[in-house]
């Protein structure tokens, strides 16, 4: 069976690419859309970082649409792992040492960088979904090294709740004034400078913790869920 899927994937892939190289005019100049976004993005928005202006400016609805999906699948999987206790197992179960040191000396470097990542995504390659992943594994680390010390979810769903709302709250500020949902507002600066692109820079922040405080959570939770499986089952075969 996993033989015939295979082969089916296989298939189809090579009849999409046939059919993508041979009908449509595959890479071939010119590419009107692109061109047109890359011509009027920097004046429009204000954004040195192109990928930028699309993800917030252009196709803004739908990154919204992202960060809900990620948020659904974020509280599903809390929702059907549940809460678990930490067993006075799973406090003996910390790292050694040598990962305890490690997980503290990184930790700072982390929230510097995927802050940094976040904060830039407007004039350099990285955004809110980039240095989001890097501020999870910040707070992540420090649960592996230490299993009893379990993250503070209420607080991850305040910053989650927070983030959330302000990236709503800019995006209807835009249709002050006839304007656009997620249109960039405030003085758009100098293209390449720090200070510049109007609001993007405060939505790639709110991308950046929404997307950090959800999958924290959610690893927080998945590795609490596999901890109490080791345990359960390590129970069992002492117990044989």
């Amino acid at each position: 069976m996993q033989r015939f899927a295979t082969l089916l994937f296989l298939t189809g892939l090579l009849f999409l690419l046939s059919v993508i190289t041979g009908v449509l005019p595959f890479g071939s100049p010119p590419m009107l859309v692109g061109q047109a976004i890359q011509s009027a993005a920097i004046g429009e928005t204000g954004s040195a970082n192109i990928v930028t202006a699309v993800v917030l400016g252009y196709r803004g609805i739908d990154t919204l649409g992202e960060l809900s999906i990620l948020f659904a699948a974020a509280t599903a999987g809390g929702l059907v792992l549940g809460k678990h206790k930490i067993s006075n197992q799973q406090k003996k179960n910390e790292a050694g040492f040598i990962f305890k040191s490690a997980s503290d000396l990184l930790f700072p470097l982390l929230i510097v960088t995927g802050l940094y990542i976040v904060l830039h995504g407007h004039i350099t390659p990285g955004g809110g979904f980039q240095g989001g992943v890097i501020l999870a594994t910040a707070f992540f680390l420090p649960v592996l090294a230490r299993p009893a010390e379990a993250l503070n979810h209420v607080g991850l769903s305040i910053v989650e709740g927070l983030s959330g709302t302000a990236f709503i709250v800019i995006g209807l500020l835009g249709l002050v004034d006839g304007g656009s949902f997620l249109q960039p507002l405030l003085d758009k600066g100098t293209a390449g400078d720090l200070l510049s692109a109007g609001t993007l820079p405060l939505l790639y922040l709110a991308v950046g913790l929404k997307v950090g405080a959800e999958l924290a959570g959610l690893l927080s939770v998945l590795n609490q869920d596999d901890e109490n499986v080791a345990v359960t089952a390590n129970g069992r075969i002492n117990d044989t």
